[in-house]
């Protein structure tokens, strides 16, 4: 017996709802599907239109059970790019990349070949999360 599960939502810190916003909607095209707020906090979903999967971009450290070394540490890893990341993928790399580029975005990586066997791209989103872009073959 197989039982059929698939990804629905990843989740991906933001410190900046508006620049989040800039980014995910703006320049990576995204549609925006909910924006709620809460004691001053604010939790965006998106994804790709034409498809169910989501990323919820999320206030970091807003769950109550972190302690105030746990935030100080998380807000030291997105400033420095550690803390998260996400896979994305795409048919058309370069053209991808040159879109992104015109959207001035933090480029970590141009297209490239990698030695275990995928051609892709890297950049920073406004928060520090490391967002790479696969191309499909």
């Amino acid at each position: 017996m197989s039982i059929e599960i698939s990804i629905h939502s990843t989740f991906l810190p933001q410190n900046d709802p508006e620049a989040a916003l800039a980014f995910y909607r703006d320049t990576l095209g995204f549609e925006v599907r909910n924006d709620v707020g809460y004691n001053g906090l604010r939790w965006i979903t998106v994804g790709p239109v034409g498809t169910p999967q989501s990323i919820v971009l999320h206030p970091p450290a807003a769950d109550p059970g972190i302690t105030e070394e746990e935030r100080r540490v998380i807000t030291e890893m997105m400033a420095k790019g550690t803390y998260a990341s996400i896979l994305l993928a795409t048919k058309d790399l370069d053209a991808t990349f040159e879109k992104l580029q015109a959207g001035d975005v933090d480029v970590v990586q141009e297209p490239t070949e990698q030695p275990y066997g995928v051609r892709d791209c890297a950049f920073r989103d406004p928060a520090g999360n490391m967002v790479r872009i696969q191309e499909l073959r």
